[in-house]
Formats: C-alpha cells, structure tokens, sequence
C-alpha cells in the first residue's frame, strides 16, 4: 500500500469518532440529494408523460386566413373573414411535406392527421366529438394509443373506430358494435368500434374519435387534403428550436408543445432551479463539514506531521495525505448516502399511492443518479481537503517539534 493510503487510512482510523460524525453527515448530505434529485425527476417525467401523452411533441398546420378590413370611416373600422364560416384550412401535397419534416434531426416520427368537428350517435344518445383521421401506424410511433387500449385493439379499417372510455359509456356502447359517425351536410357513415382507449385525459377521452384517414378525409369533406401533420422528437426541451427549423422549410405554422402547455414549462423550469439551489447548499454544507473536520486533524497530528517532515518526508506527500482523506469520506460517504437516499425514495413511493395502486410521486432510481451523486461527493472531499492539506504541507517541523 502507498506510504499516503496508509497513513491516510491510519489518521482516519485513529480520528474514529469524528471520522464517524463526518461520514454520517455527508452520507444524510448525499441521502438528501438523492432522494429530492430522485423525486424531482419522476415527479416531472410524469407530468411530461401525461401531458403530452396525448398530443405531439409539435404541431405543423397551415396559417388561418386573417380577417381584412373592408371599410374605414370615422365611427369604427369594419372587419370580416373572405371564407365561409365552415371552411378549414388545408394541407395539399402533404406527401412531400411529411418527407421534408421526417429529414430533420431529432425527429422520430410524423404522421397526417385530418380532423374536425362532427357528432357521434347510438339510438337517442348524440354526442360532439373531435374526429380524427390517421394512418394508425404512423401515428401510433407519434401518440402512443396502442398502450392506452383498455378493450378491443388499436385497429382501423374503412368500418373501424377508436373511441374514448367516456364517450364509450356516453353513447353505451362497447368493442364490437356500431356507432353512426356525422360529418354534417349529410356526410355520415356507420363504424364498427374495434377499441377503446384511456389517454388519462377525460376531455380527450369525450371527444376523440380515431378512423382511417381517408374515412376522416371523406366524412369531413376534405378530399385528399389533411389538417396537420403531428411530429414527436427525441428531445422534448428542444422542441421549440426544431419546430423553428420546420417553420423555416415548410413555410407553415409549427407550434410546439411548449406553446400549447407554457404553464406546464414554467412549472418544470420552477421545480429544477429550486432542486438545484437545495442540492447546492447541501454540497456547501458538505464541504464546510469536511474542511473543518480535517483542519481539526491537522490541528490534532501536527506532531506526527512535523515528526514526518523531520525524517525527510516530502511537502507534497502531506498534501497528499490529507487530500486522499477528503476523498475518501466523500466516496463512503456517497456510497452510504446513495443507500439512503433511494430507500427513502423507494419508501415515500409506496406510502404516497393512488387509489389505484400507483405512486402519487414516482421516483426516478436510475444509475445515473447515483454515479453522479458519488462524483459530486468524492470532488466535494478532495476540494474541501485542500486548504487542511495546504496548511499540514506548511507545518515547520522544528517548530512543530520544540512546541511537543
């Protein structure tokens, strides 16, 4: 073993009481760092999946046609749309668009999309719907409505439809029977519902209605045209500079999901400065326990130092002595911490619980977490080491020695 290990080893040894006191207060340091690092996380991965579980990451359309002014006197100025009332804005040639868009960087998926208002019947019961026609496939790989099928199977033929568990129970019906699906202007046709969905929005689960895009394209009178094209990426925080790039290609509109949820955003931006702000005076409190705790130390063997330095031992090895000790509390430290940290996480999970049996506040336990809290530790103890280390190099031995 290396002359510094052991006497490194040696002094925490003999220190074994403080050496305890600081182990314990870096390893409760690190616990706390652990356990809010790990609720933070799962708490906002979970708000980010149930909002956007049900919506792209980003939205491309085309621009509404504004209203223009037709008069201008005196008393007021007078305005009105050129379209009619009904009339939607439309995507043509949409094949070449959805190439365009799929070619950016971080984008995974994109699927069209024609939807509309329309009404959705079984016998007296009548109910407004979104209707939404998909290539199932593709936007599947954008929202995933696969893994929200609670009954039935995420399947669209020219007679298939996807309803919502509300409105399921709403019209009262269920996988297997048939609902009359109403465009307006006598555009209606009669579906066979092959699955029912829960997207844990009880608003999307009312009014979305899922048929094949050319069913949708024909109900709502679209032609061959689409409304929107959904688009998810990779990163979900760099949704606004890709929907940028998009808007800059295409010429049409792209609206992120940070536009449609700016709440949502400031919510998750409030909850990682305040965890970052916690984790950081904990890691100064930290590194003030272990700089005194050594310092103290230095203070106690300064007669073993000075006797060392008389026999020849080098400035830099003292240094070295002290410097490996900082490390060494904040590795066992981490270490002990890290124990702590995730069974206090693991503990809050199971008695903080839904009715149904989920966490109220899941955690996120990945190795990560713990890879970086054992960094942060080990770093914090070798620069909380260095003035103690600093001060034992300095120690004069003949002075150190005459004093006994």
């Amino acid at each position: 073993m290396p002359f510094e290990w052991f006497l490194a080893l040696r002094f925490l040894r003999e220190g074994r009481l403080q050496s305890l006191l600081i182990l314990a207060g870096v390893a409760v340091g690190v616990g706390v760092i652990v356990f809010l690092s790990a609720l933070i996380t799962g708490l906002q991965a979970s708000l980010v999946d149930k909002t956007l579980g049900s919506q792209a990451h980003v939205i491309v359309r085309p621009e509404e046609e504004q209203a223009r002014v037709l008069g201008n006197s005196d008393a007021a100025v007078t305005l009105r749309r050129e379209n009619a009332p009904q009339r939607r804005e439309l995507i043509d040639e949409w094949q070449p668009l959805l190439e365009t868009i799929a070619a950016e960087p971080d984008v995974l998926a994109v699927s069209p999309v024609v939807s509309g208002p329309a009404f959705a019947s079984r016998g007296a019961a009548l109910e407004a719907i979104t209707l939404n026609g998909i290539v199932p496939a593709s936007f599947d790989q954008v929202i995933r409505v696969s893994d929200s099928i609670v009954s039935g199977r995420f399947e669209l033929s020219g007679e298939d439809v996807v309803i919502g568990r509300e409105l399921a129970e709403d019209l009262g019906v269920a996988v297997g029977e048939r609902i009359r699906l109403d465009g307006g202007e006598q555009r209606s046709a009669v579906f066979r519902v092959s699955g029912i969905f829960d997207l844990g929005s009880r608003e999307v689960n009312e009014r979305w209605v899922f048929v094949a895009l050319r069913s949708g394209q024909s109900l709502l009178s679209a032609g061959n045209s689409i409304s929107t094209v959904d688009v998810r990426v990779g990163d979900i925080f760099a949704a606004d500079a890709i929907a940028a790039r998009i808007a800059e290609r295409t010429g049409l509109i792209a609206d992120p999901w940070t536009k449609l949820n700016a709440q949502l955003l400031v919510a998750l931006r409030s909850q990682s400065a305040s965890s970052f702000i916690i984790r950081f005076f904990i890691t100064v409190a930290v590194a003030l326990g272990i700089a005194s705790v050594l310092t103290v130390s230095v203070v106690q063997k300064s007669s073993e130092i000075g006797i060392l330095k008389a026999l020849g031992t080098s400035t830099e090895r003292v240094r070295r002595v002290f410097v490996i000790q900082g490390g060494l509390v904040g590795l066992i430290g981490s270490g002990l911490g890290s124990v702590i940290g995730a069974t206090l996480a693991l503990f809050f999970s199971r008695i903080a619980q839904t009715p149904t049996g989920e966490p109220t506040f899941p955690v996120d336990l990945s190795p990560q977490r713990f890879l970086v809290a054992a960094l942060v530790a080990t770093v914090t103890g070798l620069l909380a080491a260095v003035a103690p280390a600093s001060r034992a190099a300095k120690l004069d031995p003949a002075k150190v020695i005459r004093r006994g």
